[in-house]
This record gives structure tokens, C-alpha cells and sequence, in this order.
């Protein structure tokens, strides 16, 4: 991952263009989880959720304490960096369904953090806008009844051009 985001650094502005956090690849936004192919084009929104860019995320981040939204880092590989802050729950974008042991340890996890308030903000983001985890996982928080879901689309890749800080996420829990 960090090979990556230096990668993306170093090669200017023809690679930020290739992973712009709003360019359309022309994917239709699906209620389903994508059980497959995770590094791939993905929507401009999820249904039930709202998509945000790098502006309003540094915005939200602004807010006081109490109100700053969580966030949830879902990149599923080893070691990496990711945003300061952010929680790490590898695995929680795969899974079969809705009903598997994956959505129950969300549920518990969203739970704990969100203190029981489903409104509670919460940011879901992974590498960049060709990954599907963070999008299956922000699926499975709307599953779950939570208002205030945003997908970070532009991720990991899209935080670190725009010249935010990137660190080890801390790990919350191992995959079910």
C-alpha cells in the first residue's frame, strides 16, 4: 500500500487523473454485495449512503469532538498506511450476504462505536475508487439501520495527493 501511494505521488497529475475520486466508470449502483473482484471500478454512490470527496471529509474532520464522524479503514491486506484516526476492520466489505458472521461482527463493532446512535456519522473508505470493499461495507452499516453512513470513495490514494496525513491504523478486530 505504501508503494502505492508513493507510486501515486510520484507519478503526478496523469495517475491522480486515472484515480480521480469522482471519475465515472459507468457502474451502476447495486443494493447486492460484490462477492468478487474487489480492485475494480466501482459506482459514484451507494444506495443509502452519501458519497463524499476529500473536501468534506477534511471538513467533517474539523468538527468538535463529539460530532466528528468515525472512520473505518476496510482494506483487507496486511500492514498499510491509512488515515489518522481511523479504525481498521479488515474483511468487514467481503461476505456472501447480509446475514452472515461478517454482519453480525459489524453490528457489534458499528454498535460500540456509534455508542447505540444511528445517526452517528460515520466515513467507510478503502485504497481508492477501484475498490469494492468499502463500498460493500457501507452497505452493510445502511443494512443495519444507520443514517449517517458516507462513503469515502477516493480512499487511501485520494487523502494522501491531497497532502493528508497518513499513518498505521489501529486494528479493532480479526476476520470472523
Amino acid at each position: 500500500m505504501r508503494l502505492l501511494v508513493a507510486l501515486a505521488l510520484l507519478a503526478g497529475p496523469a495517475f491522480a487523473e486515472v484515480l480521480s475520486e469522482t471519475q465515472d466508470f459507468g457502474v451502476a449502483p447495486t443494493a447486492e454485495l460484490r462477492r468478487g473482484e474487489h480492485a475494480a471500478p466501482t459506482p459514484l454512490e451507494v444506495p443509502g449512503a452519501r458519497t463524499i470527496g476529500t473536501a468534506e471529509l477534511r471538513q467533517l474532520l474539523r468538527a468538535p469532538s463529539g460530532e466528528r464522524p468515525l472512520l473505518f479503514d476496510v482494506i483487507s491486506e496486511d500492514r498499510h498506511v491509512s488515515l489518522p484516526g481511523a479504525v481498521w476492520l479488515p474483511g468487514a466489505g467481503l461476505g456472501d450476504s447480509f446475514d452472515d458472521g461478517i454482519q453480525a461482527q459489524l453490528a457489534r463493532t458499528l454498535a460500540e462505536g456509534a455508542a447505540g446512535d444511528r445517526a452517528r456519522p460515520m466515513v467507510f473508505f478503502c485504497a481508492n475508487p477501484r475498490c469494492w470493499l468499502s463500498y460493500n461495507t457501507a452497505l452493510r452499516a445502511v443494512r443495519l439501520g444507520y443514517t449517517g453512513v458516507r462513503w469515502y470513495r477516493g480512499g487511501i490514494d485520494a487523502w494522501g495527493r491531497s497532502g493528508g496525513a497518513l499513518v498505521e491504523p489501529k486494528l479493532v478486530w480479526r476476520r470472523p
